[in-house]
């Protein structure tokens, strides 16, 4: 069967999901078109033969991270800044220039690809496409009616969105079921939003399976753009130099391979995946920004955690895995400072319980019965 599978940009979690179902279902046999933007697009195109850039659409985002007021602004208006990794200034089109431009690169492909389901991780786009077109089609989500940190002149585009929501036949959300949902703050009453009966919890995307190593250091894996970067990079670093506790930073810059050793902190420009694995497995704790990959990654190596969001949609699943018990959340240098000796105090009782979320999650394995319901849906239409 051909597919069509777009995804979003928006971080890299999204292209992981996609790199790893994408090989599943050509596993089975699918030929799949590709559609996404940005670091997402290059990435996914060293793996898969059939990959199409796609506009990114993107929250407005600096130095100091991402700026919720002037990403509203930015939703109509253009509006400049200043890109700190090409050291120019830019003029970021609007989100709603940016939108129309992804909807007419996905359809000016769909005559000569005439795909047999569409396949969106995140990509609202591709299901507006699908509905204007008629396409069958899966959606693949953590986000769909958040409750923390988002603002409430959001609303009215969500609820917008969620039109395209009811009118796909099933939506696949790779998370543990209630009431171990890491995304259960992104994603909202399903009751109230109408699409209960087609949303099924199949588990991570990440194999879970628990793999243990030793305790020597705090490890802090950054990733993400630039002002994420940045701003996790100004806040961790002092803290962790100054507490004087053994740690790793990985500072996810793309192509640079340098070290610095300090007394108490190795900072690595940028690790493979092989090496961040090996450090998260010997980690005594995991310093993130909580991303949804992220912390299932965290619970594969079953390591207490200390969650500092950027945005929105990360401490919601901070704020979850702090409800669990496996979690601290922290937003600045104090609070970042209090939980890395909290959880040091109660490590007994944040290890419990992560390895006990682990023991749960590896009931499920999400890319299994993902590949399936995307099976299903193909014969039933």
């Amino acid at each position: 069967m051909r597919l069509l599978y777009s995804c979003s940009e928006l971080g890299l979690g999204h292209a992981s999901r996609t790199l790893a179902l994408g090989k599943r279902l050509e596993k089975n046999g699918h030929e799949i078109f590709f559609f996404t933007g940005a670091r997402a697009f290059q990435l996914l195109q060293r793996e898969f033969e059939n990959v199409y850039p796609a506009t990114p659409v993107s929250w407005y985002e600096n130095a100091y991270g991402i700026i919720t007021s002037a990403s509203l602004l930015n939703i109509l208006f253009p509006i400049p800044r200043f890109n700190n990794e090409t050291g120019k200034f830019e003029v970021k089109n609007s989100s709603a220039m940016e939108t129309a431009h992804r909807y007419y690169d996905l359809r000016k492909h769909i005559k000569e690809i005439k795909p047999d389901l569409i396949i969106s991780d995140g990509d609202i786009h591709a299901l507006r496409m699908a509905h204007r077109w008629h396409f069958p089609s899966v959606y693949i989500t953590n986000l769909i009616r958040p409750s923390f940190g988002f603002s409430s002149l959001l609303n009215p585009g969500e609820r917008f969105t969620e039109r395209y929501l009811k009118s796909t036949p099933k939506i696949i959300i790779p998370d543990n079921p209630p009431p171990y949902t890491i995304s259960e703050y992104n994603i909202g009453n399903l009751d109230n939003i109408g699409i209960k009966d087609k949303v099924e919890f199949v588990g991570s995307f990440v194999d879970t399976t628990l793999v243990k190593g030793t305790e020597e250091y705090v490890f802090a894996p950054i990733s993400g753009p630039y002002g994420t970067r940045a701003k996790l990079t100004n806040l961790l670093i002092p803290v962790l130099k100054e507490l004087r506790v053994k740690s790793v930073v990985s500072l996810g810059v793309p192509g640079e391979k340098k070290t610095v050793q300090t007394e108490n902190c190795t900072v690595h420009s940028w690790l493979s995946t092989e090496q961040r694995q090996e450090y998260m497995r010997n980690a005594k704790t995991i310093v993130f920004s909580g991303g949804h990959i992220t912390c299932f990654e965290t619970i594969k190596y079953a390591k207490p955690s200390v969650c500092v969001p950027t945005q929105p949609e990360q401490l919601a699943n901070g704020m979850k895995l702090q409800d669990m018990h496996c979690s601290v959340v922290a937003r600045n240098r104090e609070q970042l400072k209090h939980a890395l000796r909290t959880i040091e105090e109660q490590k007994q009782v944040f290890r419990s319980s992560v390895e006990k979320l682990n023991e749960f999650s590896n009931k499920f394995n999400g890319l299994d019965r993902a590949a399936e319901i995307i099976g299903e849906t193909l014969k039933s239409n």
